[in-house]
């Protein structure tokens, strides 16, 4: 699978695909946006038209990566692709690069995403709460 089109100046090392309709998401990859100084990856919104380049719901299922010269990965080998490129975090990339570790990581994240539309939910009327009282 082939990532975008780079043009020659472009520095990003990674793309990353996620739900900008999900409030969990969105708070996450502010997070990375905010460590990301060097301005290394690329964040792809799919809740936006385009920037899709294979099954969109597939995409949306779960968070997906891709770096500029390897194969996509998803889910909790996503996060430690971005991790890996972010320096405050790469020591946290190479804890959790080992199989074994990176095995109960995506255990954990599918578990995640069992309670994913819960906890959408939650935070959404959190927000909404918090917006009637301003």
């Amino acid at each position: 699978m082939t990532g975008p089109a780079i043009t020659a100046g472009d520095r990003r090392s990674l793309t990353v695909w996620y739900d900008g309709d999900c409030p969990i998401c969105t708070a996450e990859i502010g997070l990375m946006r905010r460590l990301d100084r060097a301005e290394a990856i690329e964040f792809v919104d799919l809740s936006l038209s385009g920037g899709c380049p294979t099954d969109r719901a597939a995409r949306l299922a779960r968070l997906h990566a891709q770096p500029r010269d390897g194969r996509m990965v998803s889910g909790a080998a996503a996060f430690v692709a971005m991790w890996r490129v972010l320096p405050r975090l790469r020591p946290l990339a190479a804890l959790a690069s080992p199989p074994p570790v990176l095995w109960l990581l995506e255990r954990a994240y599918l578990g995640f995403l069992k309670l994913r539309p819960a906890l959408q939910a939650i935070v959404r009327w959190g927000l909404a709460q918090r917006s009637r009282k301003r």
